[in-house]
């Protein structure tokens, strides 16, 4: 999972921004891991996170799944470099399967020349009704989680952009980006079916990294799965290029 090239200051910091974006409702530090809890809506929002740790692994284990045991939710490791090996190796052995791999890419923006989509895109500085409402129905967020899902884009505390992109008067994709300095994050990008393969998604990323720019980020980085063969593609004609990956551990 690791290379001897990996850049782990890097990673820590685009592992920060990327907490600071999507944030917990809760979270605990302990022996260098972050566990967030947010109700059980996402996984990346409700998982036992490495920082820096600093204690054997097999402790480790031992306080999440009691932390989220005592919480009625799974327990649920994101393993990024960060994590290095024994974590993978352990839990392997103890049962929890490897899904979801995602690969984290990120571009610069610094010589970048982005053509202006401004006309398609409607950009607002915080999640309101219509967005909100907009994006939970692209994005299939379940009804019963849609409270949660608006309480933690209300918490999102650096400048962020939820972007709405038009066609005919109608709404058909929906992304969100947050500053922080320096650099822009992207995430959720959703493209409602009947308008994909037309370069929606192509607008609304350019759209998105016209924004950081104009909040002076010279750098930005989104997460992708990593059979989405498609969109990783299309990430990489506008320039982002692989850093590191991760995946989450869960029991069967």
């Amino acid at each position: 999972m690791t290379t001897p090239s990996a850049d782990f200051d890097l990673i820590s910091s685009l592992e920060e921004r990327a907490f600071n974006a999507w944030p917990a409702q809760k979270s605990a530090l302990c022996g260098g891991w972050l566990l967030r809890l947010s109700e059980g809506y996402t996984k990346r929002a409700n998982s036992a996170n490495a920082l820096r740790p600093t204690v054997a692994f097999g402790e480790t284990l031992r306080v999440v799944e009691n932390f989220y045991a005592r919480h009625g939710l799974p327990a649920i490791f994101r393993l990024s470099p960060l994590a290095g090996a024994e974590p993978d190796r352990a839990l392997d052995q103890a049962g929890y399967r490897k899904i979801d791999r995602t690969l984290v890419m990120t571009a610069s923006l610094a010589t970048s020349t982005l053509a202006s989509t401004s006309r398609d895109v409607v950009i607002e500085a915080a999640a309101n009704d219509t967005w909100s409402a907009g994006f939970s129905q692209a994005n299939g967020v379940p009804s019963g989680s849609r409270a949660v899902h608006d309480r933690m884009l209300a918490a999102i505390t650096m400048p962020a952009a939820f972007a709405t992109l038009i066609e005919n008067e109608t709404p058909v994709a929906y992304a969100l980006a947050v500053a922080e300095n320096g650099i822009v994050g992207l995430f959720d990008i959703v493209v409602a079916p009947d308008a994909r393969r037309r370069g929606v998604a192509t607008k609304l990323v350019t759209a998105l990294l016209e924004w950081g720019q104009a909040q002076r980020a010279t750098r930005a980085y989104l997460q992708v799965v990593a059979d989405n063969l498609p969109a990783i593609a299309l990430y990489r004609k506008l320039g982002f290029d692989e850093q590191y990956e991760y995946h989450y551990r869960i029991r069967p």
